[in-house]
């Protein structure tokens, strides 16, 4: 028998650890594996475009235990009442290549990629942030805005998006929860007005392609950006001229992957970047100087589904009463006789019905 999580498993695991406590837990865990990048297998993700969107595999391996992610990219999904991205991940054993756990990615991604940027930011904005732009105020946006609160201290959000509706629907979503009580929201009527005076810029959009939702006109020494959006072949978020900064230290996760999908896509093959494993493990520094403007270049990568559906696991360990399991793999007396053990368990079933 293989554990299982679904979407309600996941709701009640919320419900049960707390939304910023589980982001906080698990960005140790991200952390720790982070520490460990040189007992990973490493690849980009493989990746099967339309014009429609993209699907993808995101593997990789300890040794130990095995993962795998499979998720998806749609931007237009929202507008058959679909979401943008789904996804779904296993955990497996090493030594005998049987799965242990299958889970829902699709909630818990939204919930690793905001653990992802608070982490970061711990390691490259300057110390004690008290204001966060949030560009974009669509699915991604609740856990951003947690995590920024939950783990850095952020006080004031300044919000903004072109749709007003997504804008209303975050208002409303953050005031009901109690990770973002102490956080005043602040509605701007444009990307400018929420850069104004904010320590941390993170701009989360959705649209598949080369877009401008920030300039470098708006990016002031010392600060932080947290580019979350652009994260596959031809779509981005800042402007070039960002990128150019003489002031600019960018960090990626893992550089192959990101120089096709993240905003260095932009820019030629020895453009510097930085690996976050490096900072974590203490081989290159975070921020060099006070004035820097730092920018993590987030497109999501393997490790973080590992730690993701590690954490699962031992929470379900942790909380038996929300253990639930599937019979994934075939359970035979004899290892040989799959036939056998299969198919008359089938015959014995017809009969009894």
């Amino acid at each position: 028998m293989v554990d299982y999580i679904g979407v309600t498993d996941m709701q009640r695991l919320l419900q049960r650890v707390g939304v910023g406590e589980f982001i906080g837990r698990l960005a140790k865990r991200i952390e720790y594996d982070y520490r460990r990048w040189g007992s990973f297998e490493k690849s980009a993700r493989l990746a099967s475009h339309s014009a429609d969107g993209v699907i993808e595999l995101m593997p990789t391996s300890d040794g130990h235990l095995y993962s795998f992610k499979y998720v998806n990219g749609h931007p237009r999904n929202t507008d058959a009442g679909l979401l943008t991205v789904t996804a779904f991940g296993v955990l497996a054993d090493v030594g005998t290549g049987y799965p242990l756990m299958l889970s829902e990615l699709t909630l818990s991604t939204a919930l690793r990629t905001a653990a992802m940027s608070a982490l970061a930011a711990r390691w490259l904005a300057r110390p004690n942030p008290t204001a966060m732009a949030l560009i974009g105020n669509g699915a991604q946006s609740e856990f951003q805005a947690v995590a920024f609160c939950h783990m850095l201290g952020v006080r004031e959000l300044r919000l903004f998006d072109t749709d007003p509706a997504a804008t209303s629907k975050l208002r409303t979503n953050l005031s009901a929860i109690d990770e973002t009580s102490v956080a005043t929201l602040v509605v701007s009527g444009s990307v400018a007005e929420a850069c104004s005076g904010a320590d941390i810029v993170t701009t989360v959009t959705a649209d598949k392609r080369r877009a401008v939702v920030l300039t470098s006109a708006l990016v002031r020494p010392g600060m932080h950006l947290n580019a979350v959006g652009g994260d596959c072949p031809g779509k981005t978020e800042l402007h070039p001229d960002i990128m150019r900064r003489p002031d600019l230290r960018v960090i990626v996760e893992f550089e192959p992957q990101s120089r096709i999908e993240g905003e260095v896509q932009q820019m030629g093959p020895d453009y510097p970047v930085t690996e976050f494993a490096d900072i974590v493990r203490g081989q290159a520094p975070g921020r060099l100087r006070e004035s820097d403007v730092t920018l993590f270049d987030s497109v999501g990568f393997a490790l973080e589904d590992f730690s993701t559906l590690c954490l699962l696991h031992e929470l379900l360990k942790e909380h038996p009463d929300l253990r639930r399991r599937i019979d994934l793999v075939p359970e035979l007396d004899d290892p040989k006789d799959l036939w056998g053990g299969a198919m008359r368990g089938r015959r014995r079933l017809r009969r009894a019905a």
